[in-house]
């Protein structure tokens, strides 16, 4: 019998053996993942800081979370809370990567089209490798926090093992695959324009956890029992609702929810799987445009038929594309406006408000002017090379004016309105719309001057909004700006007071209306007037200063 003879190991880089199992992909994605983190953080020292710094302070928060949702055991009603504060945590996994596309780009499934790799494989290697980093241990925390807040008994001790790992991956698929299925829309210009809502939603949202906060803290938490009755059957939540079930004797009810879990899980992996498949064998057309489009785009159409013809219309129209094209300047107004609405009519909706806080939308919406030349980028040696006088300079600032008018005085007023009839004071709707476009007007003139005088580039990539270097001509522009524009306001804001605590005044207040626009008009063509010669003038530092990005 002669011994068998040994089969030399592939050298790196050739093909295994036939009949030979193929490697597992997974330890390999891990790996990869690991090493362009590290390389990532080896790039810079401020890169390493700040990464650092946000997983200390995400596992500090997680700690407490953990802590703070132990100390819920024995209280009444903490099952609803805990189960809801899962099915939160899963939205915020199926949304965060439309809002941020970019947040993981180690995962993106688009780099893997040209490696032959089969789907199942690839689902389960990416599945295991998105569980490294801080959000899925920030979950993790979370979750066991939840499972142990509800478990009273061996039954529910164990239902909570499987609970907390299955809701865990069901998280992290559900992430994955919105992502896969979006990959293509999220990776193009306009997709990743679609993360400017993010502003929107983190700014309703947090006024909406802060109203929540408040009715709870008066009213207890068994004001979530109905919608936790409902939310409890829904996965990954289910999963904490049967822990609670088991805990409770509800053996049947429990194994259903873990069931449900787990199925929930099962589709959204051959989901993933299916997207995966024609990710990886369909081509790419998202971003392929006909004739007759491009056609469309050149012809005027809509608003831009109603302007004037010349230097001002055309003006006007580049500043309304950028506003819907651009996707920092895009966020930036998404943001105002939400915020705008959201200060005044929140305020009046809880009775705290008043009808002066309608201001808030006219003074977030005026920052707009500050800084009209950087959202261009480089691109305003374009607009430079037409500019060869003050005439030109004037009247290139008025358009810009114009262009953030067409938005701010509808809204403004919209605002007011709103605020008002929710307070149900209307004696105080022509003060308060005198005093907002009186601020208006004054912001519109600091921002034509500061944005002449404190120019700053506005990086297109990544989430700063200003150029390393310049941190300190962004303050001086804008707040500089925003105390002066509260002084130049003071006239108006005295005639208020004024009226206001005057015997007979009140009868006067509508006055404040027609006075408060006739003096923000004159401020805004007064600004205009002095930002020109100097917007002229200082043309080549502008366009050096705004083209640093």
């Amino acid at each position: 019998m002669t011994a068998p003879v040994p089969v030399p190991a592939p050298a790196p880089g050739t093909a295994p053996p036939p009949g030979a199992p193929a490697p597992s992909v997974t330890p390999v994605l891990v790996r990869l993942k690991l090493s362009l983190l590290r390389n990532g953080l080896r790039q810079s020292g401020g890169r390493r800081a700040a990464y650092i710094a946000s997983a200390v302070l995400a596992l500090l928060f997680a700690a407490l979370q953990l802590i703070g949702l132990i100390a819920l055991r024995r209280v009444d009603h903490a099952e609803s809370l805990v189960v809801l504060l899962v099915a939160v945590l899963a939205l915020g996994w199926a949304v965060m990567p439309l809002f941020f596309p970019s947040g993981d780009e180690t995962l993106d499934p688009s780099r893997l089209v040209m490696l032959p790799l089969r789907p199942r494989p690839l689902v389960r290697a990416l599945l295991v490798a998105s569980l490294v980093g801080i959000g899925p241990l920030f979950t993790l925390c979370v979750l066991a926090g939840s499972a142990v807040a509800v478990a009273y008994g061996g039954a529910a001790a164990a239902a909570g093992v499987l609970a907390v790992p299955l809701a865990l991956l069901v998280c992290v698929a559900l992430a994955r695959a919105v992502a896969t299925a979006n990959v293509r829309l999220l990776t193009s210009r306009r997709g990743r324009d679609l993360a400017v809502l993010s502003g929107l939603v983190i700014a309703v949202g947090a006024q909406f956890v802060n109203f929540a906060v408040q009715r709870l803290g008066s009213a207890g938490l068994d004001q979530l029992d109905p919608a936790a009755d409902v939310v409890r059957w829904i996965p990954p939540a289910s999963a904490i609702g049967a822990v609670h079930s088991a805990g409770e004797g509800a053996y049947g009810a429990a194994a259903v929810q873990l069931a449900l879990t787990a199925g929930a899980l099962a589709v959204l992996l051959a989901l993933w799987s299916r997207s995966l498949s024609r990710l990886m064998t369909s081509p790419d057309g998202s971003t392929l445009r006909s004739g007759e489009a491009a056609v469309r785009d050149r012809s005027p159409a809509g608003l831009a038929r109603l302007l004037p013809a010349g230097r001002t219309g055309t003006a006007v129209e580049r500043s309304l594309r950028y506003i819907w094209r651009d996707p920092k300047t895009k966020a930036a107004w998404v943001t105002s406006l939400a915020i705008g609405l959201i200060v005044p009519v929140f305020n009046a909706w809880q009775g705290t408000g008043s009808v002066y806080f309608s201001c808030f939308a006219a003074g977030m919406l005026g920052v707009m002017m500050y800084n009209q030349f950087g959202q261009d980028t480089s691109a305003f040696w374009m607009v430079a090379m037409t500019i060869s006088g003050t005439r030109d300079a004037y009247v290139e600032l008025r358009a810009r004016a114009l262009a953030l008018l067409l938005v701010t005085l509808p809204y403004s007023t919209f605002v007011t309105v709103v605020t008002t009839a929710m307070l149900d004071d209307w004696p105080r709707l022509p003060e308060a719309l005198g005093l907002s476009f009186a601020l208006l007007g004054a912001m519109l003139a600091t921002g034509a001057w500061t944005s002449a005088r404190f120019p700053y580039s506005i990086p297109q990539e990544g989430h700063k909004n200003v150029a390393p270097g310049q941190v300190g001509l962004a303050w001086i522009s804008i707040f500089g700006g925003m105390v002066a524009a509260a002084v130049l306001c003071a006239p108006v804001i005295a005639l208020t007071i004024w009226l206001n605590v005057s015997e007979g005044g009140e009868d006067w207040t509508w006055l404040l209306l027609p006075a408060g626009t006739a003096y923000g008009a004159a401020l805004t063509l007064v600004g205009l007037r002095l930002a020109a010669p100097s917007t002229a003038r200082r043309l080549p530092e502008i366009l050096t200063a705004v083209s640093k990005g």
